[in-house]
């Protein structure tokens, strides 16, 4: 070294690189012992960091990667050629932090777990990794010397099963099973499944070997998991009974628990628990948003008591919300609905929901005990009128359609003979249409609404709404459509990147299902088997046929007009300071993991 050249100061002193990456962790099942196994890579001389070490396949998350995720999805297929045809995303862990001094890195690391689907053969190394082989994941501790630093901390984010036990890892991987495939549930459903969730797999949790603190972080990174590996795209109903209930149980905790051992931590959280999930059985929300809406159809629609004139609705899917909303409206008020429902393919929720309120309907005149007299009819018809129903199909397969119409007794008619409800199905391809004669409201649930009010709906509702207003354009601006959310309140989500948000994509098969129906031509059915090649081939010949299925699209909030909640009508202002309020409780219960 020449005399003019100064000596480079200590890596503790040298600024740190702040990089973030990827760990991806693959799995599958050992068939001698049914038990789980890991692939760990030995990364080669070539890599500038951690050579010779065992690791996950890792790598950088670009900038032009969408979203750590899709990192995760690129690293997999240059260092290993496996795409996602070869493999399953199983779960995902909470990002952490940690420096290494001795490089000069700030890590921050996104944990992610695949099953590997194909045989041992299809991973293909790049010059990244020496070899590569499969391991115990319940042998990789902290102490495991052959692997890069925190190894084990990146697994056990990704495998519970290491820090609660295997009983409670089968019924928690049970439980994010039936969350991630239940489509016959609503948002609020599968919060009231996830809360029982946590409650049992809570009890079943590993007390022996470990102190109250790391015991209660293992049940909050339980909940974790059930919010983020659940059904994420659903997850701010699912999130938001968590969190409560965790901040309940957290607090009894800290100032009744007068015994510092994990079984009296665990007593008194499942007393909570339990408590927590009574009260959700016994909760009345939704009879609350159905009074709420029926004052805002009585605010901007009250003349219409007196004109008859039908309020006309355009809606889709099936929100259990919006069907108390709607039966509550024939059912007590003298308001008379034209509801044009959009069948929401490929699940059909919509033609759920008309077949939902026709029964329920039905079910309410038997119990209010048949025929009254006209007279008794008009003039309890504006306090309380269950209504008939007329059910109209329109747009199914072809331009025309097939109708069917289904009448309780005249008794259940408005006094003048009319229909108190009448239900027009159409295909979704036919939004417009269901728009054609103008519509009043176009009322549409939430599965997530973000903090600036932007509303994640079932897909369709972008183009319903914007069929609805274009009409009305069409029209000169004489008929006023409004958009309305109808929706609890436990759908407000935490301010959070835009990056980070889950598109659920369900696969072509559901799809492909429809097309191959019996009433199809052979035409249609022979195409669907052709393509139904590609899904499971992949690129053929050098042509690539995909099918997207993606379940939820947003609705921005300059395109909305009211937000409707068991708290009354909100603003964009206080879905702002509950997204904030939500922000300060998960980063109580969540930010130490």
């Amino acid at each position: 070294m020449s005399s003019t050249q100064q000596e480079s100061p200590p890596s503790s002193q040298r600024p740190l690189t702040k990089r973030s990456v990827v760990s991806c962790f693959i799995f599958k099942t050992d068939q001698t012992d049914g038990r789980a196994r890991v692939a760990l890579f030995r990364r080669s001389g070539k890599v500038r960091t951690y050579q010779h070490l065992l690791a996950p396949i890792s790598g950088s998350v670009d900038k032009s990667d969408a979203s750590p995720l899709a990192a995760a999805w690129r690293e997999l297929q240059e260092e290993t050629q496996l795409t996602q045809a070869d493999l399953e995303l199983l779960r995902h862990g909470k990002g952490y932090k940690f420096t290494d001094l001795s490089i000069g890195r700030e890590w921050t690391i996104y944990p992610f777990a695949f099953r590997l689907l194909r045989d041992d053969a299809a991973v293909r190394l790049d010059w990244e990794h020496d070899e590569w082989g499969w391991h115990d994941p319940l042998q990789i501790g902290d102490d495991f010397s052959d692997g890069v630093p925190r190894l084990a901390e990146s697994l056990r984010r990704v495998w519970f099963e290491m820090d609660i036990g295997a009983a409670a890892a089968r019924l928690l991987d049970a439980g994010l099973a039936r969350l991630q495939t239940d489509h016959q549930i609503g948002a609020r459903q599968l919060a009231d499944f996830a809360l029982r969730l946590l409650r049992d797999v809570m009890l079943q949790i590993r007390c022996e070997g470990v102190d109250c603190e790391r015991w209660w972080a293992s049940v909050c990174a339980v909940a974790w998991h059930i919010w983020k590996n659940g059904r994420e795209s659903m997850g701010a109903a699912i999130m938001a009974v968590l969190v409560r209930a965790l901040e309940e149980v957290d607090g009894r905790l800290r100032s009744e628990s007068t015994e510092e051992s994990v079984q009296a931590w665990q007593n008194l959280a499942a007393e909570v628990l339990e408590k927590a999930v009574k009260l959700r059985e016994g909760h009345t929300s939704g009879a609350v948003v159905a009074e709420a809406f029926a004052s805002y159809l009585g605010k901007h629609f009250g003349p219409r008591l007196q004109t008859r004139q039908p309020i006309t609705v355009l809606t889709l899917s099936e929100s259990s919300t919006i069907a108390l909303a709607l039966q509550h409206v024939v059912a007590n008020t003298g308001f008379a609905l034209d509801l044009r429902i959009l069948e929401s393919r490929p699940l059909f929720e919509g033609v759920s929901l008309a077949a939902s309120l026709t029964d329920k309907m039905l079910i309410s005149q038997a119990a209010l005990g048949g025929a009254g007299t006209e007279k008794e009819t008009k003039e309890s018809e504006e306090a309380h009128v269950s209504g008939s129903a007329k059910i109209d199909n329109h747009g199914g397969g072809g331009g025309g359609g097939t109708e069917t119409t289904t009448e309780t007794p005249d008794s259940w008619r408005r006094w003048d003979g009319s229909p108190k409800l009448s239900i027009t199905l159409y295909s979704d391809a036919a939004a417009a249409l269901a728009a054609a004669q103008g519509v009043d409201l176009v009322v549409i649930g939430a599965d997530r609404i973000s903090a600036s009010g932007a509303v994640s709906n079932k897909t369709g509702s972008l183009p319903a709404i914007l069929s609805a207003r274009h009409v009305a354009g069409q029209r000169g601006g004489h008929q006023e459509v409004r958009v309305v959310v109808v929706s609890e309140s436990d759908k407000i989500a935490p301010p959070d990147d835009p990056s980070e948000h889950v598109v659920e994509d369900n696969g072509g098969e559901q799809l492909r299902r429809a097309w191959a129906a019996d009433f199809n031509s052979e035409r249609v059915k022979g195409a669907a088997e052709q393509l139904s090649r590609f899904a499971v081939d992949g690129a053929v010949n050098g042509i690539k046929v995909s099918v997207s299925n993606i379940f939820f699209e947003w609705v921005p909030p300059e395109l909305i007009d009211s937000y409707i909640s068991e708290r009354g009508v909100l603003c964009v202002e206080e879905i702002v300071d509950t997204s904030m309020a939500l922000w300060e409780s998960i980063d109580r219960i969540f930010g130490g993991l």
